[in-house]
């Protein structure tokens, strides 16, 4: 079973004047061809990916979110390499929201980003949209020469007839190819006359991140502009019973004070004195409905139903039967914590109103659900909320909230202000610090696993069954009816579920607590998260007690499965797997181990080497990852995203872990959730795959495999099986 997100369904603008606006809603362009030579002006269904103007400005617009992943290079190379323009001159917009115009193919009729769904989604659309203009501004220049459009070419962005030797910018041409028809059919590139994709191109965001001139929703700024920070219950669910502003009101730069659903909202003109105001708060919270369980609680509910069977989300054979009459059986258990996305810019949000909508700023990843719900909210057309994207710094799934939550927030505030007719026409920016951010939600949720397989004396698996028990991130939310089937959210066992090993019997089943209710939302490879780490550990504990090679006997089960077993080998390769380890310093243990996991139809093998020193403590020496993600259109994007999952999973593995005690978040910020130092983080040799295959995620792929091999890694050097997440290395001392 696949990510639910990546399966849904697969569910021309023109412009004269000052230049050439073109945007492909393929395939419905190419019937509206005919219509677009008598009626050049006169819109198609608007869909606008490309603007070229008479500066000769290539502008690409992205619909989808630049949080640091590398989305606007990459859609910006896929255009420029078709219509043949110089990179320089391109340069990339976040789209507004408008989910007839910027609709994600891979999500339905939805605009937003997630699933690392971005460059595969959009990999044919904009194809067609670089190879469309280039053979619109050469029939332009072919009617304004009188040549025949064959003899004319086009390279960095330039359009050239050899024999007359003239030639005109796109910008000198972009009036001309507006008049002219949308083409029916285009031919596009041969892989091997790529220019750009496959090649190096600096990033689009570098040079304004460096320069400080990016846009960020911190850097928004308007007049009469207030800034808001709210006091919020320390438990779920927990609302205010009554407070007293007095304090709050008396620090010189409050302006004011208002109520809203589920907290206490203070106003100022700045950051730090609405936070001030915030603290001198006085509030009588009403926790009767609140969630107060603890950590330590839930975990014994957790593994006590770990112990009875669950839904049945895949069904190979009779595991039950194979298990009961098998003369070896191993199993274990695995316990994995609640996580922060911890992103470097933690939520924010501006909105200001208007005359017959609301105006909002943001790092929008949820284009269309955000849209849906401030209208909802404020009794407006969907069409008067005009969202304008900024850049985000960092979500790993966090801005993607299905609750809308702090946009929500934001809205509540700016309507309350209206309601009682103070600063009723001011905008707000709320501002989340980073306390609020760790103990207001959401989070990847808890889960425990509890695995059991056969194990023959020639070593071979002929039965595994995987019992999962942990939280639903679909259930309650706008994608609950297409992603839980049968009461599985496909969420919980994706890379469980799909397990790609040749195990003739093989039983995942999946518990889902119902009244566990603390916050949960997807967070950097959702599922695969957990999924990766038991499957692959597990695996290895079969493989040692087997006394065979973990890599040998993952090949052997992955015949049918090429992709898997290819990145694996080039991962065992590039790694030197069987040849041993130099020695470390006195009384350290060192050790490499392996895993492999496809996740968002991307495949990524790692092989990780660790030293274990006497006092248990664990350094990281190196990751060593081999990638398929189908054609990468920039390498260098592909390096630093499995790079950056490295550190991300890293941070995970030996320090992420939210607990609660009483309903109440322990954490608040980096000195109790710290992510990895520079000198923790190891040396990462990147291979990527060749492939002629359409691209696919690489936004996520990089993290599952990481904290497994790098737990093999540990079992290789010390004989010891860690199972719950983050390492606790006490146990490692020699």
């Amino acid at each position: 079973m696949n990510n639910p997100i990546q399966n849904l369904s697969r569910r021309g603008f023109l412009q004269g004047a000052a230049g050439l606006t073109l945007g492909l809603s393929l395939p419905a362009f190419a019937a509206k061809a005919g219509a677009a030579a008598a009626q050049a002006a006169a819109p198609f269904e608007p869909t606008p990916f490309l603007r070229i103007g008479a500066d000769n400005s290539v502008t690409v617009l992205s619909k989808h979110l630049e949080m640091g992943q590398g989305t606007y290079t990459g859609l910006a190379t896929i255009v420029a390499e078709e219509l043949d323009a110089a990179w320089p001159q391109v340069k990339v917009e976040g789209a507004p929201a408008d989910a007839k115009r910027f609709n994600n193919l891979a999500f339905g009729p939805m605009q937003g980003t997630g699933g690392s769904t971005a460059m595969a989604n959009s990999w044919d659309q904009l194809r067609q949209t670089g190879a469309t203009a280039r053979a619109m501004l050469v029939s332009a220049a072919a009617r304004r020469w009188n040549v025949a459009a064959a003899e004319i070419s086009v390279r960095e962005g330039v359009v050239s007839h050899a024999a007359s030797k003239r030639k005109a910018t796109f910008g000198e041409l972009a009036e001309a190819a507006a008049a002219e028809a949308v083409p029916a059919s285009v031919t596009l590139k041969d892989p091997k006359d790529f220019r750009l994709i496959g090649k190096h191109a600096s990033r689009k965001d570098s040079f304004a991140k460096t320069n400080g001139s990016a846009q960020f929703t911190q850097d928004v700024h308007l007049p009469g502009m207030l800034v808001a920070v709210v006091a919020r219950s320390p438990r779920f669910g927990g609302k205010p019973k009554s407070f007293d502003a007095g304090k709050a009101r008396a620090i010189k730069g409050v302006v004011d004070v208002v109520a809203i659903p589920g907290g206490v909202a203070v106003l100022a003109k700045d950051t730090w004195t609405a936070k001030k105001g915030r603290d001198a708060l006085s509030v009588e919270w009403d926790d009767s409905a609140a969630f107060k369980l603890g950590t330590d609680e839930m975990l014994a509910r957790y593994q006590a139903l770990g112990q009875t069977p669950g839904l049945v989300a895949r069904k190979d054979g009779d595991a039950n039967a194979a298990l009961a009459g098998a003369a070896k059986v191993l199993g274990a258990s695995y316990d994995f914590p609640y996580l922060a996305h911890a992103a470097m810019e933690p939520m924010n949000c501006v909105i200001q109103r208007t005359a017959d909508g609301l105006e909002v700023w943001n790092g929008e990843q949820f284009h269309t659900v955000d849209q849906g719900a401030l209208a909802a909210m404020f009794g407006i057309p969907v069409d008067k909320v005009n969202i304008h994207t900024l850049y985000a710094g960092g979500s790993f799934g966090r801005r993607a909230s299905t609750a809308v939550d702090y946009i929500r927030e934001a809205g509540s505030i700016v309507k309350a202000l209206g309601e009682q007719g103070t600063h009723a026409k001011a905008p707000v920016k709320l501002v989340w610090m980073r306390e609020d951010d760790m103990k207001a939600g959401y989070y990847r949720p808890m889960f425990h696993h509890r695995l059991e397989a056969t194990l023959d004396a020639d070593g071979s698996i002929r039965a595994w069954r995987h019992r999962l028990v942990g939280q639903s991130i679909a259930k309650g939310s706008p994608f609950e009816a297409f992603m839980i089937k049968d009461g599985v959210d496909g969420l919980s066992v994706e890379g469980a579920a799909s397990l790609p090993y040749a195990i003739p019997n093989l039983q995942v089943e999946l518990h889902t607590p119902a009244d566990i209710d603390v916050p949960v939302l997807w967070w950097r490879s959702v599922g695969s998260t957990h999924t990766a780490y038991s499957t692959e550990t597990f695996l290895d504990r079969l493989a040692v007690e087997g006394g065979q090679d973990p890599v040998a006997l993952r090949l052997k089960l992955l015949a049918k499965h090429p992709r898997h077993a290819a990145v694996l080998r080039l991962a065992a390769d590039k790694a030197g797997w069987g040849t041993p380890l130099p020695k470390g310093k006195a009384g350290e243990r060192r050790g490499r181990g392996v895993a492999v996991h496809e996740s968002f139809h991307s495949f990524v093998a790692q092989v990780a080497e660790v030293t274990v020193a006497a006092d248990g403590s664990v350094k990281v020496d190196r990751i060593v990852a081999a990638v398929d993600c189908g054609m990468a259109i920039n390498p260098d994007n592909v390096r630093a995203q499995i790079e950056g999952s490295v550190g991300f999973a890293l941070s995970a593995a030996l320090h992420g872990e939210i607990t609660l005690k009483d309903g109440v978040v322990e954490q608040g910020n980096f000195g109790e959730y710290a992510p990895i130092r520079i000198n923790e983080m190891p040396r990462v040799d990147v291979h990527i795959v060749a492939s002629a295959e359409k691209p696919t995620g690489i936004g996520e792929p990089g993290v599952p495999p990481v904290a497994p091999a790098v737990a093999n890694a540990i079992a290789a050097a010390t004989g010891k099986w860690l199972t719950r997440m983050p390492f606790l290395t006490e146990q490692l001392k020699a």
